[in-house]
């Protein structure tokens, strides 16, 4: 799956990160002003370097110091020269440690090295200070304020993509768990996280971390409705620890949202209605099984029919489906005296004896039992 992000937005957010903000007043009568002046003026990269090094060995306390650090690590990052640029971030920061511009630079850094610990630390940095801002900025009173917030809602949202893109590229699972780990901490309602939610939690079971699977996937499924990854997983959780309401509560929605969910970006049509088919099939499972468990028959013969076609080639979720199908059917025929759902009871039955495993001899003896009540060979 290929991340994907509006590429003017970012334009739009890189463009004003580097070039608008800038939020003191230069006074041109004092040598810091002027050399505030000169470093906005100047267009050359190598010579804006020189003079915005100088300026923050000079004035590492001066108000302007952020916006020049940003100018600065702007630079190096154009230049792809990743250390220097976090270098410089990191001294910012020591000096002012809420400048949201140098955190915003300091993750386009950490993108450009791709090192996933390094876009940890300075994705949450930026997030944090994100929301902060948002949380403390007034309704805005004009349209430099209005751009201004949008800017800062800008960088929280780049904030959670910058870890959702780099969690797509890299291969080790413990590495995707962490960056998982770190959407989640940032925003779990995030727009990335459906994206996301199927890589980490199968990265967290790949990386000997199957114990925290089933509290992520709770969580995300509880916190997006439309999140089917979670939602899948979060049933089966259900369903593995007994708690069946729970178990068919994810599954009932995990069938209802795959039809209307939208096709994630760079799956292939067939592939995508393979997934879908996948999932609802899993869903149905699910559900049946839980209310099979709790021995309400008619939702469970419902659920394991609708269930029945995409689980039939694999045995493991066949032959239960195939035994509780046959015993819902028998017990319901007997209970209505219906003799047909009885002989469909008999035929799920016959189908699950001939799948090799624990639900087999069980399946032959309700076999020999329903054809003696029937009187049939």
């Amino acid at each position: 799956m290929k991340p994907s992000f509006l590429a003017l937005s970012l334009l739009v957010l890189t463009v004003f990160a580097q070039e608008s903000k800038q939020h003191f007043t230069i006074n041109v009568g004092t040598p810091e002003g002027q050399a505030l002046q000169a470093i906005g003026q100047e267009p050359d990269d190598d010579k804006k370097l020189t003079l915005a090094q100088d300026f923050l060995d000079k004035y590492p306390k001066h108000e302007g110091a952020g916006w020049v650090t940003g100018q600065l690590q702007a630079i190096y990052v154009k230049k792809k020269e990743y250390d220097k640029a976090i270098e410089a971030g990191e001294k910012a920061l020591a000096n002012n440690p809420n400048d949201l511009d140098v955190a915003y630079m300091g993750l386009k850094a950490a993108e450009g090295k791709e090192d996933p610990a390094l876009v940890k630390t300075w994705s949450l940095r930026s997030h944090e200070l994100a929301q902060k801002a948002i949380v403390s900025t007034k309704a805005p009173a004009d349209d430099d304020e209005k751009q201004q917030l949008e800017y800062i809602k800008g960088v929280s949202a780049y904030s959670e993509y910058a870890v959702y893109a780099l969690a797509t590229k890299v291969k080790d699972p413990k590495q995707v768990a962490e960056l998982g780990a770190t959407l989640e901490q940032e925003n779990v309602k995030s727009q990335y996280m459906p994206q996301l939610s199927g890589m980490y939690l199968t990265a967290l079971t790949q990386s000997g971390q199957s114990g925290k699977v089933c509290a992520a996937a709770e969580k995300l499924a509880t916190a997006n409705g439309k999140d089917l990854d979670a939602a899948v997983n979060a049933a089966n959780c259900g369903l593995q620890s007994k708690r069946y309401d729970r178990a068919i509560a994810h599954a009932t929605r995990l069938v209802e949202g795959v039809s209307s969910a939208p096709k994630p970006e760079g799956m292939s049509d067939g592939d995508w209605a393979s997934k879908k088919a996948m999932l609802a099939g899993r869903g149905n499972w699910i559900a049946g099984m839980a209310y099979a468990a709790q021995n309400k028959l008619g939702p469970a013969e419902k659920a394991l029919r609708a269930a029945l076609p995409s689980v039939k080639g694999e045995p493991q979720m066949a032959a239960p489906a195939l035994f509780q199908l046959g015993l819902a059917n028998y017990q319901l025929g007997k209970a209505l005296g219906d003799k047909s759902k009885i002989r469909d009871g008999l035929q799920f039955f016959q189908q699950c004896a001939e799948i090799p495993g624990q639900y087999q001899d069980q399946a032959s003896k309700n076999v020999r039992v329903i054809k003696g009540e029937l009187g049939v060979r």
